[in-house]
């Protein structure tokens, strides 16, 4: 559990001002795991005596179970956050850190005794899916000073747990991959026969597996991509990237990307971009 993955940006807005208040590390995980989750992680922040930030996230189509510890205020929060559909915000303040299990998408299927989407769109505690067994986890996480240390209590809770490979669970996720390989793949009925599935038993399998449907992973990773382009200060032509991603007109993409960032995608590049000014405060007013 010591060796350190590459960082990345992608989906995290505005990551430049982001990261001037925040500091991510993702580890790997185990062997044992690695069909499960896709990597452990950790944040912290230490915002004492400057304003509160609030991230904006296009979050990924997966499961992530995490420990939130405010030290300043000395609260905690531990809970599941199931797939996010539309923009996920967060708002750090004073000192804290977390502690999460990115779950790769299929992932956490074999961790509870329904579909994954029964989690898709909400935040339940540890109790919900784990018991009794998933609050003692977080006080022990929550009372371990090491990070490092806690993510380990994690991953050797949930090794404990026994999680069987399931086929599906496998498949699902290799789907997501191709999703995210394709920027241009439009159509849930193409990606289907691409994947030997019917459309209807595709849909089934994101249901039950992943959480959330075929249609809005293809638009999700659309939009990382778009935002990462916009991000990226390479002056982007907006109508040529629209076709690149598979849209008939530059309109329809700037309405999606408005309605998935929350602003049209140049003024995004001009604030988001390595010539942007950042500024103390919050960056999702």
């Amino acid at each position: 559990m010591e060796r350190f993955l590459p960082g990345g940006t992608r989906g995290i807005l505005h990551a430049r001002t982001g990261l001037e208040r925040f500091r991510i590390e993702r580890l790997e995980p185990p062997t044992a795991l690695a069909p499960f989750v896709a990597n452990f992680w950790v944040l912290r922040w230490d915002l004492r005596g400057r304003p509160p930030h609030r991230q904006r996230v296009l979050t990924r189509p997966s499961v992530h179970l995490t420990f939130t510890s405010y030290l300043t205020a000395g609260t905690t929060r531990a809970r599941i956050a199931g797939v996010v559909r539309d923009g996920f915000v967060e708002e750090i303040h004073g000192e804290g850190r977390v502690v999460g299990a990115a779950f790769r998408p299929g992932g956490f299927r074999p961790f509870m005794d329904a579909p994954v989407s029964t989690l898709t769109g909400r935040f339940p505690g540890v109790d919900d899916v784990f018991g009794g067994e998933g609050l003692t986890l977080a006080e022990e996480v929550f009372a371990i000073a090491d990070a490092y240390e806690a993510v380990g209590r994690l991953a050797a809770f949930l090794s404990g747990l026994r999680p069987e490979p399931d086929p599906s669970a496998a498949k699902a996720a290799a789907v997501v991959e191709r999703i995210a390989a394709r920027p241009g793949l439009v159509r849930v009925g193409e990606l289907a026969a691409d994947v030997g599935l019917s459309t209807r038993s595709l849909q089934r399998l994101f249901h039950e597996y992943v959480g959330i449907g075929p249609k809005w992973v293809i638009r999700r990773f659309r939009m990382q991509e778009a935002a990462e382009r916009a991000a990226s200060g390479t002056g982007v032509d907006w109508a040529d990237l629209a076709a690149e991603l598979g849209y008939a007109d530059q309109a329809h993409f700037t309405r999606d990307f408005t309605a998935a960032v929350g602003t049209p995608p140049g003024r995004y590049a001009r604030e988001a971009g390595p010539d942007a000014e950042t500024g103390p405060g919050s960056i999702d007013a």
